[in-house]
């Protein structure tokens, strides 16, 4: 990433997070931010506390101590449903699609969150409902430009493969035309030509579509190649804070990946 980018105000403060399941630390005492329109990276060993970390940004998880501020406000405990009506889209680790449907009804739940004609209106396709479906298809049509999987726009996404299932499920995610985006290793899985897309798709959805990305990625050479900042965990704990070069060079998270620290 350049270097000499810069950002707006913080889109996402995460002060003081800390978060247990009986006696059992996930996190402890975790502060950090994101910044409008950049992409920012959360890394660590397995079991970090990562995954966590984004399950209480969308509202899985509620934390037993800390606070969360989205665009400016603090946030209640809130529903997952409604943190993504306020502005925070997200793809999972594990592929979340409607296996039966097709790439573009996929992609139409995405937009289920900006709909606001009734379920009869919608059951008739009349009037209202048929203007909004309209509008909403032609964004949706214009994400699978974007994303180049025109060829598979009508295709069952259980019959694809992983790596477009992947792409699919971030253009759900794109489609929600959200504030925050957060990717749970979108990368997982994939071979180098995949991910070299993934790659591309992701900085162009963050210069395009102007929107802030949060990722959790095992790929160093991805983090690095993409972030702008990135955030290191380990054990529930922040363990560095910087750029990518900053991170690079901490002893302290060459040793945490190496596995000496807790030696």
């Amino acid at each position: 990433m350049d270097a000499q980018r810069t950002f707006g105000e913080p889109i996402l403060e995460v002060k003081n997070i800390s978060l247990a399941f009986g006696g059992v630390k996930a996190l402890t005492d975790i502060s950090f931010d994101i910044l409008k329109g950049e992409v920012r990276a959360i890394i660590g060993p397995n079991g970090a506390g990562k995954s966590s970390m984004l399950n209480v940004i969308n509202g899985f998880y509620h934390p037993q101590q800390g606070e969360i501020w989205f665009d400016g406000q603090k946030r209640q405990n809130l529903k997952p449903f409604q943190i993504a009506k306020q502005g925070i889209a997200r793809t999972f680790q594990n592929i979340a699609l409607f296996k039966g449907m097709s790439t573009l009804d996929n992609l139409m739940t995405g937009r289920y969150i900006h709909m606001h004609s009734n379920i009869f209106s919608q059951a008739l396709w009349w009037g209202k409902a048929e203007r909004e479906e309209l509008q909403h298809r032609q964004r949706v049509e214009e994400i699978i430009d974007f994303l180049e999987i025109q060829s598979i726009r009508k295709t069952p996404v259980g019959r694809l493969p992983y790596g477009l299932q992947k792409r699919v499920e971030l253009g759900r995610a794109l489609a929600a035309e959200s504030k925050l985006l957060l990717l749970d290793e979108p990368m997982a899985g994939m071979n180098l030509e995949e991910k070299e897309d993934m790659c591309r798709f992701i900085l162009d959805a963050n210069d395009q579509f102007d929107t802030t990305i949060a990722l959790i990625e095992h790929d160093m050479g991805v983090v690095m190649d993409l972030s702008d900042r990135v955030v290191v965990l380990d054990y529930g704990r922040k363990l560095a804070d910087g750029s990518p070069d900053e991170v690079r060079n901490n002893q302290a998270v060459v040793d945490a990946y190496l596995g000496v620290s807790h030696a």
